[in-house]
C-alpha cells in the first residue's frame, strides 16, 4: 500500500520494515508467524506515529545465557538497567526516558503483567523466560492504548514462542563467574496432522551473585498447546517460576562502597556474645504461576477477532531476623522473666503475599485498503491478602507459632475500552486515532496504607499523523494523553493524586538497503507527577511523592547500518532534559522555592552500541557499549544524590557448529560482562530527616544514600544442542 513499507535485506535476513523480523529459525524448526496476530492490538508498525524499538528471538539468542530480560535489553535507545546482586540474576530493574519499572506496562501476549497493586514487574519470578519470547516490543511515551496500568515510560510487549511446524528437542545449559548455573530443555512435537503442536520448556538457574549472599535460586516451566486451521488458532498455556533469592535490596553507603563494595547488610544481627552475625534464610521465597487462553478467528476476508482468558496465582513471603522488636508492634503483652519486665525481643517474620489475577482481553479487528481499525479492551481483577507471622521470637508472652501480627485484604478492577483507526488519505498520508476509557476501583485497609476505598475514571485520547515523503522517509507527529492511578506504596504518604501526561513525539524514518534510522524529539508534560523520591519503605519499594509540574524533553536516534556484508552497527543516543518545575524543600525547618530541579534518575545523557563482525555464516562476534551519565537520585540537586556517570562494555561471540548426525547443531556462546573492569553503581536511593536533638531548638536537615554496586568483568559461557 505504501511504498515505505517494503521489505529490504539486510545481513542475509528478511528485515521488515513493519518492524517485526521474521527470520527462520534453524535451531528450532520453521516458525509460523500468525502468532503475531495475538498481540496485533497493542503493538504498533511503522504505520503509526509512534516510537518503538523491536527486539527478537535471533537477536536476543547470543547473550541468553541466563540473565533477566531487563539485562538483555539494556542496548536499547533511552534504557538503563539495574541489578540488586549486581550480576544480572535475581532482582533486576529497567528504567525507560528516567521512567522507573512501575510505570512500564508491560503485557504478555496482551495480557497485563505488571502487578495490580506496585505496578511493578519482578522478573526473578519468571527466570529465563526469554528463552520462551518470540520477540518484544518496547514503546517508548505513552504509546498506543494497551491493556493494564497506563504507561508513563514505557509500553513492553512480549510475544511468547511461535507455533513450530517442525519438531524439534533442545538442551541448554550455561555457566559463568560467581557460581552462575543455568540448564534448560525445550521441545516441540511440530505441527500434527497439520494442526496441533505441543511445546514446552523447563529451566534451573542458580548463582551466589555478586553481592555477598545475594544467591538466586530460580525454576521456572513453559507449556503450550496450540491448534490451527484455516481459520483459527487457539493456544493454551501454563507457565510460571519458583525464586528464593537472598535479598540485597539493602544497598550500602559511599564508606562501605569504597571499602567493600559487596557488602551486604540484609540479615545482619549480634548474637547474645556480641559477635556479628548473618541470617542465614534471609530470603525472598516467591511462587507464580499464569495459565492463559488465546484465541483468534478470521470471521471474514476484513474481520478477525481475538479474545483472552488469564488466571495468575502468586504466593511467598519474606523472611526476616529482627533484633530487640518491641512486643507492641506484634501484639504481644509485655512479661516477666527473672524478675525483670521484658518488652522486647529478637524475633524472626514472615511477610506473606497470596494473590489472584484473572480476567479477559478482547478485540476486533476490521482491515481494508485505506482502514486498520481495532476494537479492545479488557476487564481484570486482583485479590490480595497481605500478612505477617511469627515463626520465632526468644520471647513470646502468649503468642502462639505463626501467629499473624497483621492481616489485611486489597481489591482491585480494572476494565478499559479502547478503539483505534489508522486511515490512509492517500499514498503519502494517514492518520491515527486511538480513544480509551479506563475505569480503576481499588480498596485496601492495610497500617501501612490506612483505609483506601478510591475510584478512577480515565479518558485517554491519543491521534497523530504520518507522512510518506518518499519510499525511503517516513515523517510521524502524535499526541497522546495518560492517566494513572497511584499503586499502593504512594497510599503510606496520605492520599496521593492521580498523574496526568501529555506526551508529544515527532519523528523521522529513514529506511534503504544499507541503513534503518530512527529520529525523534520528544516533549512529556507532567502534572501531579509521582516521581522517585530517593527514599524505600522497609520492604525496600521505593517511595514516590506527587510534585507538581514536570516535563521531559528529549532526542533520541537510533540507527542499524550495514557496512558490507561481515559489519553492522547498531548505534544510538539519547540526550534529554528532566525538570521539576519550581520545586519546593524544607531544609532546616524552612520551607525553601529550589527552582527547577532535575527529576531523579534521569540521566540527560544514555548511549549505546552493538557492533557485530560476521567472519562467516555460523559465526558472529558482537562488542556492545553503554554510557549513562550522571544521574541524581533524589530531586533536590543535592551532590549527595549523584550517581556518578559510568560506561559498561561487553564482548559477545557465538559459534554454530552443524552436523549430520542425530544432533542437528551445536551452538556455542560466551559473554564477557563489563570487560574493562567498571567499578559502576547503576542504583541507589537517597533521603533526608530531620534533626532536632543536636542543638536545642534548631532543626538540620541530615541527608544519606545507598548505593548498588554492579559486578566488575564477569563472564558467561553456554552450549546449545539441537536434535
Amino acid at each position: 500500500m505504501k511504498t515505505l513499507f517494503t521489505t529490504v535485506a539486510v545481513f542475509g535476513a528478511a528485515l521488515s520494515v513493519y518492524g517485526q523480523e521474521k527470520p527462520i529459525d534453524s535451531l528450532e524448526g520453521k516458525k509460523i508467524t500468525l502468532d503475531e496476530v495475538f498481540v496485533s492490538a497493542v503493538r504498533v508498525t511503522k504505520e503509526s506515529p509512534v516510537t518503538f524499538s523491536n527486539l527478537t528471538k535471533e537477536q536476543i539468542k547470543p547473550r541468553n545465557l541466563g540473565q533477566d530480560i531487563p539485562i538483555l535489553m539494556n542496548f536499547l535507545p533511552s534504557v538503563v538497567t539495574t541489578s540488586d546482586a549486581g550480576a544480572g540474576v535475581g532482582y533486576t530493574g529497567i528504567r525507560v526516558r528516567g521512567s522507573d519499572a512501575t510505570r512500564v506496562n508491560v503485557t504478555i501476549n496482551g495480557i497485563p503483567y505488571n502487578d495490580s497493586e506496585s505496578h511493578g514487574t519482578f522478573w526473578v519470578n519468571m527466570p529465563d523466560f526469554a528463552s520462551s519470547t518470540e520477540s518484544l516490543q518496547l514503546q517508548r511515551g505513552v504509546g498506543t492504548s494497551t491493556n493494564g496500568a497506563g504507561a508513563f515510560g514505557a509500553s513492553l510487549n512480549l510475544l511468547t514462542d511461535a507455533i513450530s511446524e517442525e519438531g524439534y528437542a533442545q538442551i541448554s545449559s550455561s555457566v559463568g563467574s560467581f557460581g552462575t548455573l543455568r540448564n534448560n530443555l525445550k521441545f516441540s512435537t511440530g505441527l500434527l496432522n497439520d494442526h496441533v503442536e505441543v511445546a514446552g520448556r523447563l529451566s534451573r538457574i542458580s548463582s551466589d551473585g555478586y553481592v555477598d549472599r545475594a544467591s538466586s535460586k530460580l525454576e521456572s516451566y513453559f507449556l503450550q498447546g496450540a491448534y490451527k486451521d484455516d481459520n483459527t488458532l487457539v493456544k493454551a498455556l501454563l507457565f510460571g517460576g519458583h525464586e528464593i533469592t537472598y535479598q540485597s535490596w539493602y544497598g550500602i553507603d559511599k564508606g562501605t562502597l569504597e571499602a567493600d563494595r559487596t557488602f551486604n547488610f540484609a540479615g545482619i544481627y549480634t548474637d547474645e556474645n556480641g559477635i556479628t552475625q548473618f541470617y542465614d534464610n534471609e530470603v525472598d521465597n516467591y511462587k507464580q504461576d499464569h495459565a492463559q487462553l488465546l484465541w483468534n478467528e478470521q470471521v471474514s476476508e476484513h474481520w478477525n477477532t481475538n479474545i483472552g482468558l488469564h488466571y495468575t496465582r502468586g504466593r511467598g513471603y519474606f523472611e526476616q531476623f529482627k533484633e530487640d522488636e518491641d512486643f507492641s508492634d506484634y501484639g504481644f503483652e509485655p512479661i516477666t522473666v527473672n524478675g525483670e519486665l521484658v518488652d522486647t525481643t529478637d524475633l524472626i517474620r514472615r511477610r506473606w503475599l497470596d494473590n489472584d489475577f484473572y480476567g479477559t482481553t478482547f478485540s476486533a479487528n476490521y482491515t481494508n485498503e485505506k482502514i486498520n481499525l481495532i476494537l479492545g479492551g479488557g476487564w481484570n481483577k486482583y485479590e490480595g491478602d497481605h500478612f505477617g507471622e511469627i515463626i520465632w521470637a526468644r520471647f513470646t508472652g502468649d503468642s502462639e507459632y505463626r501467629d499473624r501480627y497483621y492481616d489485611d485484604t486489597s481489591v482491585k478492577t480494572d476494565f478499559n475500552f479502547f478503539s483505534k483507526v489508522n486511515y490512509a488519505l492517500n499514498d503519502r498520508w494517514s492518520l491515527y486515532g486511538d480513544l480509551q476509557y479506563r475505569r480503576v476501583s481499588y480498596t485496601a485497609n492495610g497500617e501501612d496504607t490506612g483505609l483506601v476505598d478510591d475510584s478512577f475514571n480515565f479518558f485517554n485520547p491519543k491521534t497523530g499523523i504520518t507522512y510518506d515523503m518518499d519510499r525511503n522517509n517516513n515523517f510521524y507527529l502524535s499526541y497522546a494523553r495518560a492517566n494513572r492511578e497511584p499503586n499502593r506504596n504512594d497510599y503510606e504518604s496520605g492520599s496521593p493524586r492521580p498523574e496526568k501526561l501529555n506526551d508529544f513525539e515527532l519523528g523521522w524514518r529513514y529506511v534503504s538497503q544499507e541503513v534503518q534510522l530512527n529520529t525523534n524529539v520528544y516533549y512529556m508534560n507532567y502534572k501531579d507527577q509521582l516521581v522517585l523520591t530517593g527514599e524505600l519503605n522497609d520492604v525496600g519499594a521505593p517511595l514516590r511523592a506527587n510534585i507538581g509540574d514536570s516535563y521531559r524533553l528529549g532526542l533520541e536516534v537510533d540507527a542499524t547500518i550495514a557496512l558490507g556484508d561481515r559489519f553492522r552497527i547498531r548505534p544510538n543516543v539519547a540526550l534529554s532534559t528532566n525538570k521539576n518545575r519550581d520545586y519546593v524543600f524544607e531544609r532546616d525547618g524552612v520551607l525553601q522555592d529550589l527552582g527547577n530541579t532535575n527529576i531523579s534518575f534521569s540521566p540527560n545523557v544514555i548511549l549505546g552500541n552493538v557492533f557485530t563482525y560476521l567472519p562467516k555464516e555460523n559465526l558472529q562476534f558482537s562488542v556492545l557499549t553503554k554510557y549513562v551519565g550522571k544521574q541524581y537520585m533524589g530531586n533536590i540537586d543535592s551532590e549527595n544524590s549523584t550517581l556518578s556517570a559510568y560506561s559498561q562494555t561487553d564482548f559477545n561471540v557465538q559459534y554454530e557448529i552443524r552436523t549430520k548426525s542425530f544432533i542437528k547443531s551445536i551452538v556455542l556462546s560466551g559473554l564477557v560482562n563489563n570487560v574493562f573492569d567498571s567499578l559502576y553503581v547503576s542504583n541507589g536511593y537517597f533521603f533526608t530527616y530531620d534533626d532536632d536533638f543536636s542543638t536545642p531548638g534548631t532543626i538540620t536537615t541530615v541527608e544519606g544514600a545507598g548505593y548498588y554496586p554492579q559486578a566488575g568483568i564477569n563472564f558467561l559461557v553456554g552450549a546449545t544442542f539441537n536434535f
